[in-house]
C-alpha cells in the first residue's frame, strides 16, 4: 500500500513496484484527478490491472482502518504529506492533522494489522526546522522511531531533499516563467538546495526499505547543493536566451519559514555508513515512548481547541531545535529566549 500514491514520489513508487509484479497494489490519495490519471496509466501504458485506487484522507482513522482491514497489505510506503513550506506557515493545524496525526494513524494501523514494514518518506526540512512543515515532519520521524520499539512491524524513515520536476518545484516554475518571457523569480541570490531525480529518489526509498531492520532514519546522498541563481541562469541559457538581457532574474525575498541552506543532519546528529554507497544512517537522539506519545497526543488533541501560536509553541517543545525563520512564529522564540535569560539570572 502507498499513501500519497498519486503524488510525485508516490506515483513513481507505483511505477517501480509494478516491475516486481505485486499481487495487489493499493494506492491511497485524496487528490481525485491525479489518482484517476495514475490508474489509467497503470492499466493502459503499464499493463497492470492489480492496482486498487482509493480516495481517502490519512487523517480519517475510521476510513484508513477500513482500508487496512479490507486489503491487508504486507508493506506500507507512507508518502502522504503536506509539503509546501510557505502555505503551511499559514495553516499549522492542517500540517499537524496530515503530517503528524495522519502518520500516527497509518503507523498504528500498520501495527494493528501486522504489517511487515512501514517506510516513511521524510524531508531534509525536518532537520533543524525553521518552518511548520519541517517541524511536523520531524515530529512524525520522532513518533515513528519511538513506536518501532513497541511493535513487531519494522518502521523505517527515509530523509532526502528536493526532487527535480515534482509538483510545485522550482524547475517547472522556471520553465513556465521562461516560456512567458520572464522574469524568473528567485527568493535570494545565495539560496541553495539539494536535488535528485524522482526515479532515483523513489528507487532509494525502496532500497532503504529493503535494508531497514526497524528504527532507522536513512539519508540519501544528494550530491552537492545547487545555487538556485546558477540554476536559473543555466535554464535561461539552455532555452536560448541571455540572462538579465532577454530574460531577467528578480529577487523576491525569502518566503515565510524558508532557509537559505538545507541540511540532512542536525547539529546533534551523526551519520553511519551502510553497505549502499548512496545511503547513510542518521544517529539521532532517542526519546522515551511515553513522553513522545503524551506530547503528540496533546498536540493532536489541541488541533481544534488551540490557536496557531499555541499549536506552534507545542511543536517547539517537542522539537527544541525548531527555530522559526522569516515567520510570525519567531516571536515564540524571542519569548522563550527571554525566559531562558531570566532563569539564568535567577540561577
Amino acid at each position: 500500500m502507498i499513501t500519497g500514491g498519486a503524488g510525485s514520489i508516490g506515483s513513481e513508487l507505483v511505477r517501480q513496484i509494478i516491475r516486481f509484479d505485486p499481487a495487489q497494489l493499493i494506492v491511497v490519495d485524496q487528490a481525485e484527478t491525479p489518482l484517476v490519471n495514475l490508474e489509467l496509466e497503470c492499466k493502459e501504458r503499464l499493463d497492470f490491472s492489480n492496482l486498487v485506487a482509493i480516495i481517502g484522507d490519512v487523517s480519517d482513522a475510521n476510513r484508513m482502518d477500513s482500508i487496512f482491514r479490507t486489503y491487508q497489505p504486507s508493506i506500507v510506503f507512507h508518502a502522504a504529506a503536506y509539503k509546501h513550506v510557505p502555505i503551511m506557515e499559514s495553516y499549522p493545524r492542517e500540517a499537524i492533522n496530515v503530517n503528524v496525526k495522519g502518520t500516527r494513524i497509518i503507523a498504528e494501523l500498520s501495527d494493528k494489522y501486522n504489517i511487515e514494514k512501514f517506510v516513511m518518506v521524510s524531508t531534509d526540512k525536518a532537520v533543524n526546522p525553521t518552518n511548520v512543515m519541517g517541524a511536523t515532519k520531524r515530529i512524525a520521524e520522532i513518533f515513528i522511531q519511538a513506536f518501532d520499539k513497541h511493535s513487531k512491524t519494522k518502521y523505517i524513515t527515509t530523509r532526502f531533499g528536493n526532487v527535480l520536476g515534482s509538483n510545485g518545484s522550482v524547475v517547472p516554475r522556471f520553465k513556465k516563467q521562461i516560456a512567458a518571457g520572464g522574469p524568473i523569480t528567485v527568493t535570494h541570490p545565495e539560496i541553495t538546495r539539494y536535488f535528485m531525480t524522482i526515479p532515483e529518489a523513489s528507487q532509494l526509498v525502496m532500497e532503504a526499505g529493503t535494508m531497514g531492520s526497524g528504527g532507522e532514519i536513512f539519508l540519501f546522498d544528494m550530491g552537492e547543493s545547487v545555487k538556485i541563481l546558477d540554476l536559473a541562469e543555466k535554464m535561461i541559457q539552455l532555452s536560448g536566451y541571455k540572462p538579465y538581457e532577454e530574460i531577467d532574474i528578480v529577487f523576491t525575498g525569502l518566503r515565510p519559514g524558508e532557509k537559505l541552506y538545507e541540511e540532512l543532519l542536525s547539529t546533534k546528529e551523526n551519520s553511519l555508513t551502510t553497505h549502499h554507497p548512496k545511503i547513510t544512517r542518521a544517529q539521532v537522539r532517542d526519546l522515551q515512548f511515553e513522553y513522545v506519545t503524551k506530547e503528540i497526543d496533546d498536540l493532536i488533541n489541541s488541533i481544534d481547541t488551540e490557536d496557531d501560536m499555541h499549536l506552534v509553541a507545542k511543536m517547539k517543545k517537542l522539537v527544541p531545535e525548531y527555530i522559526s525563520n522569516n515567520s510570525i512564529y519567531k516571536e515564540i522564540d524571542l519569548v522563550q529566549e527571554k525566559v531562558k535569560k531570566i532563569n539564568l539570572r535567577r540561577d
